[in-house]
């Protein structure tokens, strides 16, 4: 069992018996207090900076310059090219300095004397991981990983726009978004979203510094969509977390909902539409999701692709057929995605093209088109088939876990 599902399933019972706020008060002080004590020694919280005493040097910070080199600067601070040269060498294994970012963070410990020669540089080369450039004793870089603290966090929410808007009106990480959606792909319709619909989520949030990286895992949420309250309960079965409603079916169905993320629905089935550009009624056997040039579309579900070409006035299209009943069809891309040619395998949200405005469009969209049977249906009303739902033999654990959630999701 992974490390993850050892919290869930010890933490959560406790849970039961506090309050939800009272949850996020006590998890965030002890697990700080926990995580403080054991990475990080109670001197190097007064003075030091990446493992480094920095009160003993005078400390320089920038940002590295577009086409800039490491080597610019540390000549500039008493480094000789030779030294660089050994240092870099030394430590191929550890990093290669030829993936230095620009626009990325350095810090300079520089000697307090007249000379000002620099003894360590720190670059950050993302949140999590920093590497130290130590000219001291020896020539070396050595990778200094930061505290990541772990807080049990919840949100709650209601729908005046979308989802997206909903939760930087609350001041939460957009990755709670991706997350959301991506759990409630296949039972929520993003894009038919009404004002009142609302939502709440019990979830692990990341820190480093202080500043937020992010939802982590999901422990619970709740969606009310269009009067229907639809619950997501994590439970792992034949060793796979996924997620499930009130009677242990998988939120997870045969295909996603749409096979793009934050958009609009421009253009609905009809089987009577006056065209944009031809100006005649003629029917439109698909949904068009307006969105930006070169968003990506994926695959709603798993299938062969038979075809990925141009046609008329389809533009750019990919056609995927999924099973024996149902097929799909992506229109007017701007270009394919990676791989993507007839007679190959897609698994669902495979990037399969990109949003453009070839054949005959008025302007970037995707016009996505289901077929059951060969004939045409509206993408919006397809009830997708759902996959592996909880087993017989793993009820009694899943009842378990689902009061716990369930509890959770009514105290707030």
């Amino acid at each position: 069992m992974s490390f993850r599902a050892f919290i869930l399933y010890t933490t959560l019972p406790f849970f039961l018996s506090v309050s939800c706020k009272d949850i996020i008060r006590t998890n965030t002080e002890n697990m700080s207090e926990t995580v403080d004590s054991i990475m990080t020694p109670l001197a190097e919280k007064e003075t030091f900076m990446y493992g480094i005493p920095s009160d003993s040097f005078d400390l320089v910070s920038g940002h590295i310059k577009r086409n800039g080199f490491l080597s610019t600067i540390l000549l500039e601070h008493g480094i000789t090219m030779q030294e660089i040269d050994i240092i870099v060498k030394n430590s191929l294994s550890i990093f290669d300095v030829r993936k230095i970012r620009s626009g990325n963070k350095y810090t300079l410990f520089l000697d307090k004397d007249s000379a000002r020669r620099a003894k360590y540089l720190v670059y950050e080369h993302d949140p999590a991981i920093c590497y130290v450039f130590s000219f001291s004793d020896s020539l070396n870089i050595t990778p200094y990983h930061k505290v990541i603290k772990s807080v049990i966090s919840y949100a709650s929410g209601t729908i005046e726009t979308s989802l997206w808007d909903a939760m930087m009106a609350g001041g939460f990480h957009p990755t709670l978004a991706v997350k959301l959606s991506e759990i409630f792909a296949w039972t929520v319709d993003f894009f038919g979203l009404q004002k009142g619909d609302c939502f709440k989520v019990i979830y692990e949030e990341l820190f480093i510094d202080g500043k937020s990286l992010g939802a982590e895992r999901i422990y619970g949420a709740r969606f009310t969509w269009s009067g229907s309250e639809i619950n997501a309960i994590p439970f792992i079965q034949d060793d796979k977390e996924s997620y499930y409603d009130n009677d242990g079916n998988s939120l997870r169905k045969a295909f996603l909902k749409a096979p793009l993320q934050f958009s609009r629905v421009s253009s609905r089935f009809s089987s009577s539409r006056l065209h944009p550009i031809l100006r005649i009624r003629r029917p439109h056997y698909g949904v068009d999701y307006a969105a930006p040039i070169g968003t990506p579309v994926v695959a709603i579900g798993d299938g062969r692709v038979i075809q990925a070409g141009s046609e008329n006035g389809s533009g750019r299209i990919v056609r995927i057929t999924h099973n024996s009943v149902y097929s799909t069809a992506y229109l007017h891309l701007s270009r394919f995605g990676p791989g993507i040619a007839p007679g190959v395998y897609v698994k669902q949200g495979d990037v399969i093209g990109y949003v453009g405005s070839s054949g005959l469009s008025t302007g970037p969209h995707l016009d996505f088109r289901f077929y059951k049977n060969g004939s045409p249906v509206d993408p919006l009303r397809v009830e997708a088939p759902p996959v592996e739902p909880v087993s017989d033999d793993n009820k009694p654990r899943f009842e378990k876990i689902k009061k716990v959630v369930l509890s959770l999701l009514d105290t707030f």
